[in-house]
């Protein structure tokens, strides 16, 4: 009967790293709080500044300076910002402009996304590479084409008092659409592209058809990235002023971002007054963020823990 004969000779297993010491830990953490907290306080510096300033009289700032200690302070010029900006009706077209081009955008973003990353199409990486080459085109270079053809596009009565689409609100929702939905494609179909196939692969064994795939089971697990998506369109489109100064010439449906202008005076402009009202125009976007701060950060942050 042989004997098994085993190694005596020991097994040399790599050191394990040594730990890094807690304090050394602890100086990294308040490190990058410190630098976290000066860059978020670098972004919200101008608007608590905007936010002081509103609530001081233009005499006391223009004595004492913007960064002296207030003698008054009040919400007058607040009152004052939005009766004599007329903001209420430029929020209406705000509203009319920016609400339905955020919506149809994700809608036709969630298509294509839905058709390049879960459906086997040829030529799907060579579209999404179209749409996404569409943000790399520079907004002033087309401005002079849109222009002409939409002077030559008509429109019926109850769409535009011009009976084109030039001066009406269908232009300046179109321009959004069209420059907004490459971002929305690339980042939703990159987004579809995590979720699990087998999911689909059993919703066909089951017999559901595309659009029950897409409708019923692909859009519902997007729900964090296009209420991601719907915060950042909003506030793109809702700070947009170049497409509606090209596009609309009557004063009255003119966006919100316009409406600022009605405060400077001739000879004499009323900084307080126009921080003021530059308060009240950021409060839509600060408050669309507020309500889905949830889903946006969700959105953000879905898939970053994947290994």
């Amino acid at each position: 009967m042989t004997a098994e004969i085993r190694s005596t000779a020991p097994v040399h297993r790599p050191a394990p790293a040594p730990a890094q010491p807690a304090g050394s830990r602890r100086r990294g953490r308040w490190g990058v709080q410190i630098f976290l907290s000066a860059v978020s306080l670098a972004f919200v510096a101008p608007l608590l500044l905007a936010v002081y300033a509103s609530l001081r009289p233009y005499q006391d700032t223009a004595q004492h300076g913007y960064f002296s200690w207030p003698r008054q302070l009040s919400f007058g010029y607040y009152r004052q910002a939005y009766t004599e900006s007329g903001m209420g009706r430029y929020f209406t077209n705000t509203l009319i402009i920016a609400v339905p081009a955020v919506i149809v955008t994700l809608f036709l973003a969630a298509f294509v996304a839905f058709a390049v990353s879960r459906l086997r199409l040829r030529g799907g990486l060579v579209l999404l590479m179209f749409f996404t080459a569409g943000n790399l085109l520079p907004q002033q270079v087309i401005v002079t084409p849109l222009y002409v053809l939409f002077n030559r596009i008509p429109l019926p009565w109850w769409m535009s008092d011009s009976l084109t689409m030039y001066d009406s609100y269908w232009a300046v929702i179109v321009v959004n659409i069209g420059f907004q939905l490459g971002f929305c494609v690339f980042v939703l179909a990159n987004f579809m592209r995590t979720l699990p196939q087998e999911i689909l692969e059993a919703a066909i064994v089951d017999g559901a058809g595309v659009w029950t795939q897409f409708w019923r089971i692909t859009l519902p697990l997007c729900r964090p990235a296009l209420a991601a998506l719907a915060t950042l369109e909003f506030t793109w489109v809702y700070n947009d002023f170049l497409w509606a100064l090209i596009f609309i010439s009557n004063p009255d449906k003119l966006p919100i971002t316009s409406s600022l202008n009605n405060l400077r005076g001739q000879f004499f402009t009323d900084y307080n007054l126009l921080a003021a009202g530059s308060v009240l125009v950021a409060l839509p976007t600060i408050l669309v963020f507020l309500l889905l701060q949830r889903h946006f950060i969700a959105g953000l942050t879905l898939g970053s823990t994947k290994g």
